[in-house]
């Protein structure tokens, strides 16, 4: 357990060398931008509208995509000058380190999750808001969201590993998140489609019984589902693959 913390530490660590600070920043505070100029009219809570404005520009595209960004980041250090070999001489199992980067981006993404919540608060506050804040259908959407990005994340890691090239997983990540701006709007493929589902997740109007929002059946079949898939994939590759 120490040596995993310590591993777990050192993944930390490579943030200061990076520019993941920046990027935990870049969605929430453009994200609040698009809020401040204007808001979605789809509830009587003018809170929950900014909120819509805010997750429509995070939850379609800079959440997918910086899933890879992330993974990339957090793959690219073991690519260079043997990074890899040293790291898997470690007296830790393989599947225990792909599971520490997992846990790792996973991490960033739910910092940058909760930081939403101060950008929505100061767009509301910009605006001259007075209605009462919907405090639980907010940390609902953005646990949801964060649960969504399961699937993609597990994928990402898997293509980050796999690959040197940095610019490879990255147009693979924006190949599939750009439908999903199409995606969220179609009753057909939205709902199976694990790019929109972070949006959706998010979306406070769309509850269907469930403790987020997002039916039972999207939550086991799509999100659980192509997260298994992605990260028995990626882990079975990266347990047998000589580097």
């Amino acid at each position: 357990m120490k040596l995993f913390m310590r591993i777990f530490s050192a993944e930390i660590l490579k943030w200061r060398k990076t520019k993941i600070y920046q990027l935990i920043l870049l969605s929430p505070i453009i994200s609040m931008a698009s809020a401040v100029s204007g808001e979605f009219d789809m509830s009587d809570n003018r809170w929950l509208n900014t909120y819509v404005a805010m997750i429509f520009t995070h939850g379609t595209l800079f959440l997918p995509m910086v899933t890879g960004v992330f993974a990339g980041y957090l793959c690219r250090y073991e690519h260079l000058d043997g990074g890899w070999k040293q790291m898997l001489t470690l007296p830790i199992h393989r599947s225990h380190l792909y599971f520490v980067k997992f846990t790792t981006i996973m991490l960033l993404i739910a910092i940058m999750q909760l930081l939403l919540l101060p950008g929505l608060f100061l767009a509301g506050t910009i605006k001259g808001i007075t209605d009462p804040i919907p405090y639980e259908l907010l940390l609902r959407g953005i646990t949801g969201g964060w649960i969504a990005t399961f699937p993609l994340v597990a994928l990402q890691l898997w293509v980050s590993s796999a690959w040197k090239s940095f610019a490879a997983p990255m147009a693979i990540n924006v190949i599939f998140t750009i439908p999903s701006i199409l995606a969220v709007n179609s009753e057909t493929y939205g709902p199976i489609y694990p790019w929109a589902q972070p949006f959706l997740a998010m979306l406070p109007f769309s509850e269907q019984g469930g403790i987020f929002f997002f039916s039972v059946q999207t939550l086991v079949l799509v999100i659980f589902g192509s997260f298994l898939l992605f990260y028995i994939g990626g882990l079975r590759m990266f347990t047998r693959r000589i580097y």
